[in-house]
């Protein structure tokens, strides 16, 4: 049987409240999935946003998207948001990993694309994360993977000024 959040930490109180417990299981099943990542990525000298954004590069390559992406518009696609994604372009760039472009018409506008050396760190990692994603998740089954998002989307979707306030009218 599984162990419960308590047993693992070795706390001998309960929890204040169940929302302060579902808060640190959550901390700590973000823990428990980005060790194997950061490892994974650690071996190709990128980190977990570097693979996010070359990803996302990717995915605007194969949309056919021959100029890249606003460098300015990359930080709404990340799915953690990074305050700094200059220097993350800048460090992917130093890699050959991607090229930054102009806009032919504003210079001051900047495209970023990735380069066939980028697309290859990403052939090679394709099926690494796909393990590494199945030996963490894969014990799960459909209707609970399904049920884990729904409940981690309803969370982030909260309605409110990000401290948990509740929408009009609402329990």
């Amino acid at each position: 049987m599984a162990r419960t959040l308590r047993e693992q930490i070795g706390k001998r109180d309960g929890f204040r409240s169940l929302e302060e417990e579902a808060m640190l299981n959550v901390y700590r099943t973000a823990s428990h999935l980005g060790g194997p990542e950061r490892a994974l990525f650690k071996e190709f000298n990128l980190s977990s946003a570097s693979y996010n954004l070359l990803r996302i590069l990717r995915g605007h390559h194969l949309a056919g998207e021959a100029q890249g992406v606003r460098a300015s518009g990359i930080g709404c696609e990340m799915v953690v948001r990074m305050p700094d994604v200059t220097r993350l372009v800048d460090r992917l760039v130093e890699m050959k990993l991607v090229e930054r472009g102009d806009d032919a018409c504003d210079k001051r506008v900047k495209y970023v694309r990735i380069t066939k050396k980028g697309l290859g760190v990403l052939d090679e990692l394709d099926g690494l994360v796909d393990q590494m994603v199945h030996d963490r998740l894969g014990h799960l089954s459909k209707a609970q993977l399904k049920e884990l998002s729904r409940l981690l989307e309803l969370v982030r979707n909260e309605d409110g000024d990000g401290r948990g306030a509740k929408k009009k009218g609402s329990a």
